[in-house]
Parts: C-alpha cells; sequence; structure tokens
C-alpha cells in the first residue's frame, strides 16, 4: 500500500491507498489530526514537533495493518519552511505565513527589481506571506538564525527529511517561494544574491515521481518494520497534488481547478509559465504542477474568512456548524459583496466585526445575523471566482467553460451555485479528498503499480 500524508493548514490526515486490478483505488484514513497557530512572543509558529509525532503515529497505525508500505507521499501548504544546522538539528519551529513581520517588505524588494523584471523571472503573484519575504526579515531580525543554517526546507521537505536523513527540496513546494526562476525551473540565485541570503541554504531540486530518500533504521524501528521504504517527492505543495486528481489533468484545454479550502486557488495547467505584464497585472502566478506542467492560477483568500467566523461563534456558544449555516445562508437576502481578498480579512482579531467595519467603510448594509453574514462571504467568494476566470479567458488562447472545484469546498453546494451563476460556466464538484488521491495517484506511478493515472478508473473510500 501507498502512503499519503496531507498537512493542512487546520488539520492533518494519513490515508492507505492500493489499486486492485479491476483500476479501483481503494483508500483508507488511518490518522486524523489537528493542526493549530501557536503564537509565541511576536511571532506565530507551527509546531512542528508535535506535528511530526502525530505523522509518526499514523505510519504507525499503517504498520498495524500488516500490510506492506510500499511508499511514503508527504504534501503541506505552501511558503512555510524550517531550517537545518550543519549538524542535522532543527533550528526553531516554523513560522506561519499568518505572522506579521513580512508587512512592507514585498515594497523593499521592488526598490530592489521592478515589479516586472521581477515577474518576468519569477512569475509569482506577489504576496505578503512568501517565503522571500520572510527570508528577508529574518536577515534584518535573526541574521545569526541564517548563519547558523545549513539547509532551508519548506515543510514537507523538513517532515522527509526527519524521515530519511536526505535533505532535498520537491519543486512545487519551491515554487511558492517567489526565489525559482520560472523558466529554468531551479533557484534563482542571481535574485538571492542580491536580497544577501546565503546562497548555501538553497539544496538540491526534485520533481514529482522522485524518491526522496528511504526511511532510516531509527525511523523503521520505531514502526516497527524491518523492510526498506522510499519517500517519494509528490506534488508537495498540497494543491499540486489536488489539480493532478482533477479534471483539469485531464481537459486542461477548457476545464479549470478551484482548489477550494482555506484558500482557494484559481487556475489552469500550461506547458510553460506565462510571463507576461498582463498576467502580472493580473495577478496570476506561475507555479509548478506534476508532470511538467504549470499551475496558472490566482491565490484567493478562501473558506478562511467562514472559518474564523465559526471559531468566533464557537467560543460565543452560537450556531457553529456548517450544515446549519449554510441553510440559514440559503434563506437569506442580501446584496452586499465585500472584497474577501481585502488585507483587513487576513488576520483580524474579530472576524464579524471586521466585516461590519468594511462594511461601514464602503456605505454598505452590515449583515446582522448569521445566516446573512455567510451569505455575504458566499456572495463574495462567488463574485471573485468569477472575476478570476473572466481575467483566465482575457490571457488563454480558448476560453474557460468548465469549472471543477476541488477539496474540501466542493461539499458546499450553495456556493457552487453561486459561483456556477456568477461566472457562467458549468461546475464539476469533487473529488473531496483530492490531494490524497494525486499523492496516491502519483506514488502508485512511481512504484509502477499503475503506468499512468488514466489506469484507475474509480476510487472507493473505505470508512
Amino acid at each position: 500500500m501507498n502512503i499519503a500524508v496531507d498537512f493542512g493548514a487546520g488539520s492533518g490526515r494519513v490515508m492507505a491507498g492500493r489499486v486492485d486490478g479491476d483500476g479501483v483505488m481503494h483508500i483508507t484514513e488511518l490518522h486524523r489530526f489537528a493542526n493549530r497557530r501557536v503564537q509565541l512572543g511576536h511571532h506565530i509558529y507551527w509546531d512542528f514537533p508535535a506535528l511530526f509525532a502525530e505523522m509518526m503515529e499514523g505510519l504507525r497505525k499503517a504498520a498495524m495493518t500488516g500490510e506492506r508500505i510500499d511508499s511514503i507521499g508527504i504534501d503541506t501548504w505552501g511558503v512555510d519552511f524550517g531550517l537545518i544546522d550543519r549538524a542535522g538539528c532543527l533550528l526553531g519551529n516554523p513560522v506561519c505565513y499568518r505572522d506579521p513581520a513580512t508587512a512592507g517588505y514585498p515594497e523593499r524588494l521592488a526598490q530592489i527589481d521592478s515589479p516586472a523584471a521581477h515577474y518576468a523571472e519569477a512569475g509569482i503573484q506577489v504576496m505578503e506571506i512568501n517565503t522571500v519575504y520572510r527570508l528577508m526579515a529574518m536577515n534584518d531580525e535573526q541574521p545569526q538564525m541564517l548563519g547558523a543554517a545549513a539547509s532551508l526546507l519548506f515543510m514537507p521537505d523538513l517532515f522527509s527529511y526527519f524521515l530519511t536523513g536526505n535533505p532535498n527540496v520537491e519543486y512545487t513546494i519551491a515554487s511558492t517561494s517567489e526565489l525559482i526562476d520560472a523558466r529554468s525551473r531551479n533557484w534563482n540565485f542571481g535574485l538571492i544574491r542580491r536580497l544577501g541570503l546565503p546562497e548555501g541554504l538553497f539544496g538540491p531540486i526534485v520533481m514529482p515521481g522522485h524518491v526522496r530518500g528511504r526511511l532510516t533504521d531509527a525511523v523503521k524501528e520505531q514502526l516497527g518494520i524491518d523492510y526498506d521504504v522510499p519517500v517519494v517527492a509528490v506534488g508537495s505543495h498540497d494543491t499540486a497534488s489536488a489539480v493532478y486528481a482533477s479534471a483539469a489533468s485531464t481537459r486542461p484545454s477548457d476545464t479549470a481547478y478551484l482548489s477550494s479550502g482555506t484558500w482557494s486557488l484559481l487556475g489552469v495547467l500550461l506547458d510553460s509559465p506565462m510571463l507576461t505584464e498582463q498576467a502580472r497585472q493580473a495577478g496570476f502566478t506561475n507555479e509548478g504542477g506534476v508532470g511538467g506542467k504549470i499551475r496558472f492560477l490566482q491565490n484567493i483568500t478562501g473558506l478562511w474568512i467562514l472559518q474564523r467566523l465559526v471559531e468566533e461563534w464557537r467560543r460565543q456558544g452560537l450556531t457553529c456548524d456548517y450544515p446549519s449555516l449554510i441553510a440559514q445562508a440559503e434563506q437569506a437576502v442580501t446584496d452586499v459583496v465585500i472584497d474577501a481578498d481585502s488585507p483587513v480579512f487576513a488576520n483580524p482579531s474579530d472576524m464579524q466585526e471586521a466585516i461590519g467595519d468594511y462594511c461601514r467603510a464602503h456605505h454598505l448594509a452590515v449583515p446582522q445575523s448569521q445566516g446573512e453574514v455567510v451569505r455575504v462571504v458566499l456572495e463574495s467568494l462567488a463574485c471573485r471566482y468569477a472575476r478570476g476566470i473572466k481575467a483566465l479567458n482575457e490571457l488563454l488562447p480558448a476560453p474557460v467553460t468548465r469549472l471543477n472545484i476541488i477539496g474540501g469546498g466542493s461539499l458546499n453546494k450553495l456556493l457552487n451555485a453561486l459561483t456556477a451563476k456568477a461566472a457562467g460556466v458549468e461546475v464539476v464538484a469533487g473529488p473531496v479528498e483530492a490531494t490524497a488521491i494525486g499523492s496516491l495517484l502519483l506514488q502508485a506511478e512511481a512504484s509502477g503499480a499503475i503506468a499512468s493515472r488514466d489506469d484507475v478508473k474509480d476510487v472507493n473510500f473505505i470508512v
């Protein structure tokens, strides 16, 4: 069996998959756990040791089935990283992308490289959360930490390193950093030197499908197994694996994908990056995909706003289960649309208050009931998706006529319907577990269990 370890910003899971002789992939969830951000002093961190322990628990459960583990693939959210010193030790917990210390750094980079020239190399949508700005901030605040580091490893690379001892970087996750040359698909060492970052941090890049290493003897002992297990580089950025499982991979000529979760990532698959000024002005990014593809997309604030609202309502003892909230939103009537990408919604102390303040500042009616608030959020996301599709159609040789919504957000039928109406395209929902499916497909190919993803005719989730 192949094992997909999928870390999200809010939770993680370990999934086992196997393909039978009829081309059906059978997937079983072995372990699920929470992920959380931890405020410590001036920064917000991820609890990496706790996450590693949860992954190991999931792998132990896989070993306890008695079935042989053929491979392991790991994916996470983008941009965040850890530093390894020369003794192979972790230099502190990775900082979370929602940490505010990167504020103002995109403007500082623009003074070194003009935005147009920078995009022509990196092809990445400028966002304060991107790795390059975290490194610039660290170079100012903690230069001694960068000086002590031997390797920069993105989150999936970090998990892989502590399983195998091999410090390598997977391409799709590295492409979220804004430090990759989009054409060569390697590190942009010219930019790295201009920023005064230590070049030695940036190690070898491996492509999806490559074996990153094999479990160390110590890890095998902890799992109670006595055989070698390869750790395969999947689409280590979770969206890359998810898109590999989407309809956009089989019908790239007319189908866009929308990976719907905490973030919404809307785009198409291209054979080569689109680095024009028009693409930059439209806010598109060129991130790495599986099979040599480019994920040409926009990063959009997704269900994060709704997730934060639910957290707040839970603390207040109000209705916080999604089916009830969606049912209320279906009955609510409002024509208010907010800018879901506005920085005011990035990490406010009170999300409902932030929505109210935004509405008052823009002379909009402030939603009062929970149903009205949820309806405003979903209508606003649908309108944002429609604008994204319109922008895509202005850049592509043929228009998008079909949108495949994948990930957990594909279960939101109201949002799917609002999106179809706003964008004027056919909307196809699912699979929900697209990331795990994409990871398992690629591992099955790498192990020789299947020749290509087309050999898998159906997916069966075993509860």
